[in-house]
């Protein structure tokens, strides 16, 4: 299973396009928010079935605030993560993920990608595809895909 998650297009969804071309064919795709207004553009143009929440500058949409559901095997926490004080790093964001029984989390927010494997939650975040705040400044979005033998990995990639 070949999952695309990625995170804060912010409607300049240029980038997306051409990342779904590249990595095409995809299982499924995880928006993390901050999609503002461009969710049927998104889910449309996935061609498989989309996860996408609410972020911070989605003002006017009826987007879950968060999403659970299933990837293989792993229970999958979807949140943008404003409200969990991800900018200050994602320990209470793996808090809450654990109360809930969660084994992966994925957020955004922070315009700065994360693959975060330490303790018992795992923690994704694939940065921005618009407006990178990360070091080298490059889009970024991360690729899951769930083995043969139902292992998760992750990649962090850069356009």
């Amino acid at each position: 299973m070949r999952v695309l998650i990625v995170s804060d297009t912010h409607r300049r969804n240029t980038n997306y396009f051409t990342v779904l071309s590249r990595v095409s064919p995809v299982d499924m795709v995880i928006h993390c928010g901050d999609a503002e207004g461009s969710e049927y553009a998104i889910c449309e143009a996935a061609g498989c079935p989309v996860e996408i929440v609410l972020g911070n500058n989605d003002f006017f949409s009826d987007l879950p605030r968060e999403r659970e559901f299933q990837v293989g095997n792993y229970k999958v926490w979807l949140v943008h993560g404003h409200n969990y004080f991800v900018s200050m790093g994602n320990e209470t964001l793996k808090q809450e993920a654990a109360y809930k029984g969660a084994d992966i989390v994925m957020y955004g927010h922070t315009h700065k990608p994360v693959i975060d494997l330490e303790d018992s939650v795992i923690a994704i975040n694939p940065g921005s595809l618009t407006y990178p705040r990360q070091d080298n400044k490059r889009p970024s979005y991360i690729m899951m895909e769930i083995d043969r033998f139902g292992e998760a990995h992750f990649t962090l990639n850069y356009l």
